[in-house]
């Protein structure tokens, strides 16, 4: 779960503080092989961006956040206070297949179009080593907001905007209802209570 991490610590945070006696495990990993733990019930909950087009079981919205453009210090975009998508044509994208790396891949090709000129370059790496690429001139990379404060040597973060202004990413919660651990209800009650002014838990169709 390689983004937004403050509110992740909060949530990590607060649930320690309830529940001490329950040990918390974090794994990281690429989108297909958590949701494939997710499935088999070696994953209790998966939290992720909340475009999430293959999951058939519960889910639960909640935050967003602005998506933020990683830059090399000498980059020519640092110029500029803000970047807008086409500003992007053209130009080598460093793409993450953690998660949400994928999401900004499917946000870049639908503003852009596949026909962008945009050079679109695979890792999957921890962000703190997928920023050291950008920061070594690579190209750069789009990340959350809370992100923006993973790395600062050798980086520069602009807001991305489109035409309604800032551009923003949500994330969500996955599970599966058969789940019968009982330290997820806890932890899932908890999501509710903090992100109560969105939409409550649903089971896909």
């Amino acid at each position: 779960m390689a983004f937004s991490m403050v509110n992740l610590l909060a949530i990590l945070a607060e649930y320690g503080r309830q529940h001490a006696g329950v040990e918390v495990h974090g794994i990281d990993g690429s989108r297909a092989q958590l949701l494939a733990d997710l499935t088999s019930g070696s994953v209790d909950v998966f939290l992720t961006a909340e475009a999430h087009p293959v999951w058939d079981g519960a889910s639960l919205p909640l935050w967003s956040e602005r998506v933020m453009v990683a830059l090399s210090e000498d980059h020519f975009l640092r110029a500029s206070p803000i970047v807008r998508w086409p500003d992007l044509a053209g130009a080598r994208v460093l793409i993450n297949r953690r998660d949400p790396g994928p999401d900004y891949e499917a946000m870049l090709l639908a503003r852009l179009g596949e026909q962008c000129g945009c050079i679109l370059i695979a890792h999957e790496v921890c962000l703190d080593h997928l920023l050291g690429f950008v920061a070594a001139g690579h190209g750069l990379t789009l990340v959350s907001e809370s992100a923006a404060g993973a790395r600062d040597s050798g980086i520069v973060f602009r807001e991305l905007h489109d035409d309604d202004g800032p551009v923003r990413i949500r994330f969500a919660a996955y599970w599966k209802e058969t789940n019968r651990n009982p330290a997820l209800r806890p932890f899932l009650d908890l999501l509710r209570e903090r992100y109560s002014d969105v939409a409550p838990s649903v089971s896909a169709r």
